[in-house]
């Protein structure tokens, strides 16, 4: 049986293309779908303002009652004693209104201080005459190079340095409280307390031309040659 048909008429060669067409369409609404927005409905009242009167706040006016000024103070009043003629009074200073150029006026007498007593038991650091050697510094060094005997021990044991010693003068010239102040050790402190012991007799310290008690002190050097 012959076809009745023609070739163009046949539509089964465009279905797959009918196919791709719906499924656009239908990916499109769902697309348009799921973008539509919906807004609800809303419903306004139209309310009526009421204006409420205030009844306006009357501030009671007061009066300010002002201070009436205090009194004056009373004035001070000076009592005036009147002193009869008779009445003695007795005057500290005397004061003459009719001295001239001829009165003889006494000659003002100053009142004398009297010294200060000098302690003659205090021990002076400063004085105005220092106590001295006698002969001067060169013969306390003489007498200290010709009376020393060097230890034995510090000789040995190579000490050396300066003994440093601190006596007092007495007033008439004796030394007394014979102490070292900074030893060597090895027995030149000793040697040096002996060598001072055995000084003669110094001029003694003087305070206002008066000899008093002075604190002296005297280094003594051991040297090794």
């Amino acid at each position: 049986m012959d076809a009745k048909k023609t070739p163009k008429a046949d539509l089964e060669s465009k279905r797959i293309i009918f196919t791709q067409i719906g499924l656009v369409l239908a990916l499109a609404i769902a697309l348009l779908a799921f973008e539509w927005k919906s807004y609800d409905k809303r419903e306004f009242e139209l309310e009526q303002q009421e204006v409420e009167e205030v009844p306006e706040e009357l501030i009671p006016i007061t009066e300010q009652k002002v201070k009436p000024p205090p009194p004056p103070a009373p004035k001070q009043v000076t009592v005036i004693n009147i002193v009869e003629d008779d009445v003695e009074i007795e005057d500290d200073i005397e004061i003459d209104a009719d001295v001239d150029m001829d009165t003889e006026i006494e000659e003002f007498v100053p009142v004398e201080m009297e010294e200060e007593e000098i302690d003659e038991e205090e021990i002076f650091q400063i004085v105005e005459t220092r106590p001295s050697f006698p002969g001067g510094e060169k013969a306390r060094q003489k007498f200290l190079a010709n009376n020393i005997e060097y230890p034995t021990m510090a000789r040995e044991s190579g000490i050396q340095g300066k003994v440093f010693l601190t006596f007092v003068v007495e007033k008439d010239g004796s030394i007394t409280d014979v102490k070292v102040l900074r030893g060597i050790g090895g027995g030149c402190n000793e040697e040096a307390m002996r060598v001072v012991k055995m000084m003669p007799k110094w001029s003694p310290g003087k305070q206002r031309g008066k000899p008093v008690r002075v604190q002296f002190n005297l280094p003594v050097k051991f040297i090794l040659q």
